[in-house]
């Protein structure tokens, strides 16, 4: 990192979007969900462990799937890496993996590789995250706003737990619920 890699993140850090600067780092801070992120759930036994399998999160705009992946990458000790499916292709997938297998190589770190819009890869390049979902080189973490059983390759599918997402759950749903029928 240079001293304009610096500015530039300093820059972006203080101009980003109020949502993004707001956004929770922390497991604890995370609100709602708490199907997906309660204590002793699968998914947040599993982070603590730093044991993270193949994940999909699946829901509306909003529910904090890219939060949530943000959030893993902050608590666990693998390395994290992040693509988006509307700009990446299968040369930034093949990049991604040759650095992952280095990383892995010099310092024993996994990489977790996190696709925002998953489903926005057509079907070549969601087969070619899957031979390295397979053999462990990248843990995969997906988000999408359309259904995954329909809109994610079949195999990445069932090599991942699915998690969904909703606008309004738990105790949250309550209190909502109340100020909506003033």
């Amino acid at each position: 990192m240079d001293l304009f890699d610096m500015q530039r993140e300093k820059t972006l850090k203080k101009e980003s979007p109020l949502a993004s600067r707001m956004r929770p780092e922390k497991l604890e801070d995370f609100l709602g969900q708490e199907h997906i992120v309660g204590k002793d759930t699968l998914l947040y036994r599993a982070i603590k462990a730093d044991k993270l399998p193949c994940v999909v999160l699946y829901g509306p705009p909003g529910t904090g799937k890219t939060t949530l992946a943000k959030i893993i990458a902050n608590t666990t000790k693998s390395i994290f890496t992040q693509l988006n499916a509307t700009t990446s292709g299968i040369k930034d997938i093949k990049a991604t993996v040759d650095e992952a297998k280095s990383d892995l190589g010099v310092s024993g770190k996994r990489t977790i590789l996190f696709i925002d819009e998953i489903h926005r890869f057509n079907k070549a390049q969601q087969d070619a995250l899957l031979p390295h979902v397979e053999d462990g080189t990248v843990i995969l973490i997906g988000a999408t706003t359309e259904n995954p059983y329909f809109e994610v390759n079949k195999a990445l599918v069932s090599r991942s737990v699915i998690f969904e997402l909703n606008i309004f759950c738990g105790k949250y749903n309550d209190s909502y619920k109340k100020s909506v029928k003033r």
